[in-house]
């Protein structure tokens, strides 16, 4: 982490994932000299995922890790400045907007992209945490194809749980889905084609307690789960288990500052990343509750630094400012 320091910039960018770094190139070939803070999780949640087929540009798989180098490798060589903090607190009621670090670093932007993106629930086992990227996923989008010909389960009972498990069908030849109640709350319409799925089997009143698996490398076996109401203890066999029990937006900075949805994801114009506060924008997943996926963030940031960019121009701030 760096020393403590004031920052001044035209364009100040919170969050280091697809949409941030997007947001950052774009910005640094607009001459604006953006600065990027990094976050938490630099590189966002494509740093926990291992095998990337979806994204464009790639023949062979490529590794999120490594794909986020690459994008903060070109942030870089576009002459963004990236700087590695996590953001505690900000103050949106007038510009400058401040940003303060963790390193007691100050930021203040004439614009600022919000890009902190959002985290999935999970379940909170351990043994959740030792499979995660080995059997255990969050996106049935991003991994669904590695199950081709396996058996699957999936947690969770809303809409995404149902979107997952039918997506699924594609891949998998049986799809479990584990719900902790007798009655899904998805859509009745989403419901409807899940229970005509025949490759779709639900187990209702149940919880997951334990993912198991072998080691070295580590591969998922199955899952030990409970009846809530018998307290019946069983074991699922399967080769891959999908978490959907929601995304939790990174937004707790913002609340009571700027317009969220009632999820707390940022509200944004439409078919723009224009928030409620001129002159802040939003792009990725902290304003995505639909796709959810690295190429969509990627877009949504690129329209955010073209509109802060219309709008620094608009405004008449036209000079360029440089860190102290």
């Amino acid at each position: 982490m760096e020393m403590m320091e004031n920052y001044h910039t035209r364009v100040l960018i919170l969050g280091s994932g697809p949409a941030g770094c997007t947001a950052a190139i774009y910005a640094a070939r607009a001459n604006l000299k953006p600065i990027l803070v990094e976050g938490l999780q630099p590189g966002g949640q494509l740093t926990i995922t291992t095998d990337v087929e979806n994204y464009p540009g790639f023949a062979e798989a490529v590794q999120g890790p490594w794909l986020m180098e690459k994008m903060r490798a070109q942030v870089k060589h576009c002459g963004a400045k990236v700087v590695e903090d996590s953001i505690v607190q900000v103050d949106l009621h007038k510009r400058p907007f401040t940003a303060i670090g963790d390193s007691g670093s100050l930021y203040t932007g004439e614009t600022l992209i919000l890009c902190t993106g959002a985290s999935a629930r999970w379940l909170g086992l351990e043994s959740e945490e030792r499979y995660k990227g080995f059997g255990v996923s969050a996106c049935a989008t991003c991994d669904g194809f590695f199950f081709l010909g396996k058996e699957v389960c999936v947690v969770g009972g809303g809409n995404a749980a149902v979107e997952e498990a039918l997506y699924l069908t594609n891949h998998a030849t049986q799809v479990t889905l584990i719900h902790r109640r007798n009655a899904l709350r998805a859509e009745r319409m989403l419901q409807d084609r899940l229970f005509a799925n025949a490759k779709i089997h639900v187990v209702w009143d149940t919880v997951v307690e334990e993912i198991l698996g072998k080691e070295g490398p580590p591969s998922l076996t199955g899952v030990r789960v409970k009846n809530v109401n018998t307290h019946k203890v069983s074991i699922i066999k399967c080769d891959g288990l999908f978490v959907a029990i929601g995304h939790l937006p990174n937004t707790d900075l913002f609340k009571g500052q700027i317009s969220l949805d009632a999820e707390h994801y940022i509200l944004t114009a439409h078919d723009s990343t224009a928030t409620s506060i001129p002159g802040v924008f939003a792009a990725g997943d902290v304003q995505d509750r639909i796709y959810r996926q690295a190429v969509t963030a990627a877009g949504t940031g690129c329209m955010a630094a073209i509109e802060a960019d219309r709008f620094l121009t608009i405004h008449g701030v036209m000079a360029p400012h440089t860190a102290t």
